[in-house]
């Protein structure tokens, strides 16, 4: 179990000295110096901070927004660039571009020392070219496409003149309703960490001072995706073993794959804002687990505990955040205008500043801003690297392999190129710029694929697309029925296109009902009654309930917010040219009340064990308490078998490993892959388990006919979870293992013993 340091609940004090923590921190910076006395960077620090004023110090940690694009509620500041000439700004976020973050640096070079900014940007699923909303490419399973993702992101905002990217966003998340699911990877903390890691790999590539990778920014630490009513901004309330279990180990996993930065959330965790919490930012963070990276506060979240009630004004707010080890304001102007009189009237210390800086200025010599400070800010290379068609095609294979089948009645799905003429329906069938969704990077010439273009091009002039629009997206009227009806009869087969638009999820787009808005569906049981083919397909950040076209619809494809190639990448779908692949990263709830509904729920005393009684259960009276679609869950245009579950042994010891192997054989007639998903059940220990946990998948391609072993490994660290005492272990007992291709499809089940 890690130690608590001793001084944490007493930092938890709003009224405590500072003496005892500034000779900790004092010990602590000596140490650290001492043992890197031999790093060059280190050398370098010392030199310059020497030279350093205490004004010049703490605006390395002050973080200024840019005049465009602003991602928050913005103050009103006409001096930033006067701040910037007098050494005051460490950073700016919300400046893009060689020409413009060039024009910002040499601002930054008419200061004393000439100390160089960073510039950050919430690069969240592509800069120049848009990629799927992250939520869709997490449905994808697929590591080496999300890291592509971040790798062509970073490529592309790296020779734009950007250092540093506000992502990825690993907050696992269980409630739909919250408006940010659209900007994580979904519920569950394995596929959670996975992803993680790829996006730190994809940003940072071979590491940072390459001119074609970013800093990572891993947020929100911690817990933001919990919370309460899916309310964005709002209180989390859960106890640490839920922390430590479900919501950290996406944290670890990205400080593992070496993620630079680290950016605080806006909620609470037990009562203590995170941006003043010493637990989760000092204890666990820079405590435990070592981090050397630097945290960044959310924008404005330090004055923020004003109005949290933590902190009476932000001169108290700025010793709380430095002291809990928030290193950098983000557009908060708190520790601009007040870290120094804390430090001459004695309430901090001078090395929790000094700390804080060395974090900051490293990574600017590790980026080698201070060799050139310009060397980001190219515009030849940017032009050329902004141009490179590649990243279109990288974008449009990433596209393809978030869309989710989740349903193809009679195999009504792929179409054929041959079919005579096709019905496109529905209020976002020609709409561009909603298929970059929330989070993208604005340009004045972006023009996404949409899906009436991307018809276009797969079939070409030849073919008739029948179009009517229906009904607008939050459309209350029925006027457009009747000609979307007769559009309909004419055609062989209808498309329906359906779902949110782009603004409708995101920061500040929590949404209390998830039904598709307006009379979407009241449209698509028009359509249906025509007797035609329907073809539904849903573009949203987030999962929606849409339970009378679940049961009624012919085919359903989920196609979130796809980005730049949309349009083009749902055509491949739906012709055959590509075979959907993808998995649900979180569960689909029937209705609102449902929610949270997860896949790896626990047991409770009195289980639901038969549909049909349900008298003094744990279940609704009104509902199943299964999902409508399920984690895991997504269809091919093939089928597969999974057989012949075999396991080593029935019996392991704590350093012995168990093989476990199955078959897969694709028993269909196209081409595809299949997600072999591994869930294990630890059936008694000294803390409930839930019902089951994914422990390992496989995504495998065959052909048609073609067999493959699967093989997984279970050791140790997979049986392993936190006990009462909050310590990681693995306890003797039985488990059940069980193999499917979703959650609530298991197709192979076995047992095994644990012994000491």
């Amino acid at each position: 179990m890690f130690k608590k340091y001793h001084y944490t609940s007493m930092l938890l004090s709003k009224n405590l000295p500072a003496l005892f923590f500034i000779l900790s921190m004092s010990c602590h910076v000596f140490a650290q110096q001492e043992m890197q006395g031999t790093d060059d960077i280190d050398r370098k620090i010392d030199v310059l901070m020497a030279k350093m004023t205490l004004e010049e110090k703490i605006g390395q940690l002050n973080q200024y927004t840019g005049d465009r694009d602003a991602t928050g509620p913005v103050t009103v500041n006409s001096l930033k660039y006067q701040d910037i000439k007098e050494g005051k700004v460490g950073s700016m976020l919300n400046v893009r571009g060689a020409a413009d973050t060039r024009k910002v640096q040499d601002i930054a070079m008419q200061s004393r020392l000439k100390i160089p900014l960073l510039f950050g940007l919430d690069v969240i699923h592509g800069y120049h070219t848009t990629f799927p909303i992250p939520l869709a490419e997490a449905a994808s399973w697929d590591m080496d496409a999300i890291e592509l993702s971040a790798r062509t992101a970073a490529t592309e905002a790296a020779a734009s003149g950007i250092h540093w990217t506000f992502a990825p966003m690993v907050d696992i998340c269980r409630d739909p309703r919250w408006g940010r699911v659209m900007e994580g990877a979904g519920e569950d903390p394995y596929l959670g960490s996975l992803i993680a890691t790829a996006r730190v790999k994809g940003f940072q590539g071979n590491g940072l001072g390459n001119t074609d990778a970013v800093m990572a920014c891993v947020k929100h630490f911690a817990a933001y995706g919990a919370a309460i009513a899916g309310r964005d901004y709002n209180t989390v309330d859960m106890s640490e073993h839920t922390l430590w279990e479900v919501y950290l180990p996406p944290f670890k996993a990205a400080l593992d794959a070496g993620a630079a930065t680290f950016m605080n959330s806006f909620n609470e965790f037990n009562g203590i804002p995170a941006t003043g919490n010493v637990y989760l930012q000092r204890d666990i963070l820079k405590g435990k687990w070592g981090f050397s990276g630097f945290i960044v506060s959310d924008w404005g979240s330090i004055r923020e505990m004003v109005p949290h009630g933590f902190a009476k004004n932000n001169y108290q707010a700025a010793r709380l955040a430095i002291t809990a080890g928030s290193d950098m304001d983000m557009e908060g102007h708190v520790y601009i205008d007040n870290l120094k009189k804390l430090a001459d009237d004695g309430v901090i210390s001078v090395d929790l500043i000094n700390d804080a800086v060395r974090r900051v200025l490293r990574k600017k010599f590790e980026l080698g801003l201070f060799d050139d400070p310009y060397r980001f800010s190219n515009t030849e290379r940017e032009k050329k690297v902004l141009e490179n068609l590649e990243n279109k095609l990288a974008a449009r294979t990433v596209a393809e392999k978030s869309i989710v089948l989740l349903k193809n009645t009679n195999q009504l799905l792929p179409l054929s190129k041959n079919i005579r003429s096709i019905a496109v329906i529905g209020p976002l069938v020609k709409s561009n710029i909603d298929m970059n969704g929330a989070w993208n990077v604005r340009w004045d010439n972006d023009h996404p694929v949409s899906l009436y273009e991307g018809l276009q091009n797969k079939l070409g002039a030849n073919k008739k697309l029948f179009y009517a629009q229906g009904c607008g997206i939050s459309d209350t009227s029925r006027a457009g029925f009747a000609e979307a009806v007769e559009t309909a009869r004419k055609a062989d087969v209808v498309i329906i296109a359906v779902g949110e638009s782009a603004d409708m999820s995101g920061e500040a787009k929590s949404r209390s009902s998830l039904r598709l808005p307006g009379v979407q569906e009241k449209l698509i049981k028009a359509l249906k009654a025509t007797g035609k083919p329907v073809v539904v397909l849903v573009m949203a950040g987030r999962p929606l309930i849409f339970d009378w076209t679940a049961g009624h619809a012919d085919a359903i494809l989920y196609t979130w917010w796809l980005g730049s190639e949309a349009g083009n990448a749902m055509s491949d779908v739906l012709f055959g040219d590509f075979n959907p692949s993808a998995k649900l990263p979180m569960s689909f709830p029937r209705a609102e009340g449902q929610i949270p509904v997860f896949y790896s729920a626990k047991n409770t005393g009195r289980p639901v064990r038969d549909k049909k009684d349900l008298v003094y259960k744990s279940a609704y009276i009104d509902l199943p308490n299964s999902p409508e679609f399920a984690f895991g869950y997504g269809l091919s245009y093939t089928n597969f078998s999974i057989t012949d579950l075999k396991l080593s042994n029935t019996k392991i010891s704590q350093n012995e490993k168990l093989l476990v192997t199955c078959t897969l054989k694709n028993t269909g007639k196209y081409a595809g892959s299949e997600v072999v998903q591994l869930y294990i059940h630890d059936l008694v220990a000294s803390v409930t388990r839930p019902v089951k946990e994914l422990k390992d998948f496989r995504k495998i391609f065959l052909n048609p006919g073609e067999t493959r072993e699967v093989s997984f490994t279970i050791d140790k660290e997979k049986l392993s979870f936190y006990d009462q005492k909050l310590e990681w272990v693995a306890e003797p007992g039985d488990f059940t293992i069980m193999i499917g291709n979703s959650s609530d499809h298991i197709m192979l089940r076995s047992s095994f013993e644990l012994i000491n």
